[in-house]
């Protein structure tokens, strides 16, 4: 029964296979473990007496009442049509240029991400306004929903996104464990804004990358992203377009780097921007807003049901010793600490394939990261990579997330293999951002060390 803690991970893997629902295959499998294994005396009863405390700790953490402000920001700039028009600015900006369309759906797309840091909500609503239009201007498929797929996914690493918020609350918890384990009774902690500060470099590497490869295939094959015979958009309503919603995402990210709010604070005031921003345009009717706040509502709903079932499995996790049977393992592992992070990436990206970074960031990083945090890694690096690295996850063929959202808006005007070929330079794009940061840390924790001073 050693082994117990791993046999319940491979059956909540194997119940999620199956199809069930994640919420309550982690709660319901941690139970049935649980039960048999107090039933049969290896484990004590009282153990399973902190959950009430793990669930008023959920209820009372103040940084993940920023995940509803911050769907409510975005859901709001997507049916205000906000983004729509700035994507319709945007092009008719750049569309002139060879490659300047997908440039504009690039940055459009950034933009996008930032707000909702949602993958699945950012390609749909991109593919949908954006896909139609690049097809019309003759470019390649491929291109097309390459350029849509890539940029969807910059939600898990552009702050301010609901991805880095989850992930900087269990990295900053499992810092602080890790710390506790090697006797530091006085723990440093790590912030949301920590986070966020260390995105930023790698974050806008990946845009400019991306933007470089569009403009380049734009330059030496224009065929493929020809220039876009589109009428000039006035500077006023560029800047009316474009300014406004850049302002926001500044605004609120700067108020939570600079320290001068709290991400959840700072949410809420985005929040109330965008709402400021639709009710000034006069873009959202009152039933759209409702829809938005239904939305909102079952999106945080979701989030915080697996935080629950999350919680209980960790719990149980823990009480069969499975975090040591874990810790024991990496320690044997050739290669050290940096084969520990080689395997720790491989998992992780495996099982970008079959969960989302909700179920990935609340199950795997609470029992991996406190183990390598603990030999020596550094919190912010370890939570850039892991962004970085379930970034690339969704991109991958045949079952990353990304290709699954695209392909359900796009119907039968794109080939499968047309979408899984477009996404292959973006994918060799993400690795070099991934072994760049591998071979410097720098990278990430640069940002943070100047701002903060850590």
């Amino acid at each position: 029964m050693e082994y117990a803690a791993l046999l319940m991970f491979l059956a909540v893997f194997g119940f999620l296979l199956l199809g069930y629902p994640v919420a309550l295959t982690l709660a319901g499998t941690s139970l049935i473990t649980a039960g048999l294994t107090v039933l049969f005396g290896y484990l004590d009863a009282a153990f399973l007496y902190a959950l009430p405390n793990r669930l008023f700790g959920i209820m009372t953490n103040q940084t993940l009442i920023a995940v509803p402000l911050f769907v409510l920001m975005g859901v709001i700039l997507e049916r205000s049509r906000i983004a729509e028009d700035l994507l319709d600015a945007m092009t008719r900006a750049f569309g002139r240029l060879p490659g300047g369309l997908g440039l504009a759906v690039c940055l459009v797309g950034m933009m996008m991400a930032a707000s909702t840091g949602i993958v699945g909500a950012t390609v749909v609503t991109m593919g949908l306004m954006a896909l139609p239009t690049m097809l019309r201007a003759g470019y390649h498929p491929a291109l097309a929903t390459g350029t849509i797929c890539a940029t969807g996914t910059l939600g898990q690493i552009i702050p301010p996104s609901i991805a880095l918020v989850l992930l900087g609350d269990v990295i900053s918890s499992g810092y602080q464990q890790a710390q506790l384990s090697l006797g530091i009774f006085n723990p440093k902690s790590i912030s949301v804004g920590d986070l966020f500060a260390g995105a930023m470099v790698p974050g806008l590497l990946l845009v400019g990358l991306y933007s470089l490869y569009i403009l380049t295939i734009g330059l030496v094959k224009p065929s493929l992203a020809p220039p876009a015979d589109l009428p000039k958009v006035p500077l006023g309503q560029l800047i009316k377009s474009a300014v406004p919603p850049l302002a926001l995402i500044i605004l609120v990210l700067g108020a939570i780097i600079a320290g001068a709010a709290t991400p959840t604070e700072a949410a809420g005031v985005g929040a109330l921007g965008a709402l400021g921003l639709a009710v000034v345009r006069r873009t959202m009717r009152f039933d759209e807003l409702r829809a938005g706040l239904v939305a909102t509502t079952e999106t945080t709903c979701m989030v915080f049901f697996i935080l629950i079932g999350a919680s209980l499995f960790s719990l149980v996790f823990r009480g069969l010793g499975g975090d040591e049977i874990v810790a024991h393992l990496f320690d044997q592992m050739p290669g050290g600490v940096f084969g520990a992070m080689i395997i720790v990436m491989a998992v992780i990206f495996l099982l970008g394939f079959i969960l989302d970074f909700i179920e990935i960031t609340f199950v795997v990083v609470p029992i991996v990261g406190p183990i390598l945090m603990a030999m020596g890694v550094d919190p912010i690096w370890l939570g850039i990579m892991i962004a970085v690295n379930l970034q690339t996850s969704f991109l991958t063929p045949p079952f990353g997330f990304a290709l699954f959202y695209l392909r359900g808006v796009a119907k039968d005007t794109v080939q499968t293999t047309d979408l899984y070929w477009g996404v292959l330079p973006f994918i060799a794009i993400q690795i070099l951002v991934l072994v760049c940061l591998a071979w410097q840390p720098a990278l990430a924790t640069w940002l943070p060390g100047l701002i903060y001073g850590s």
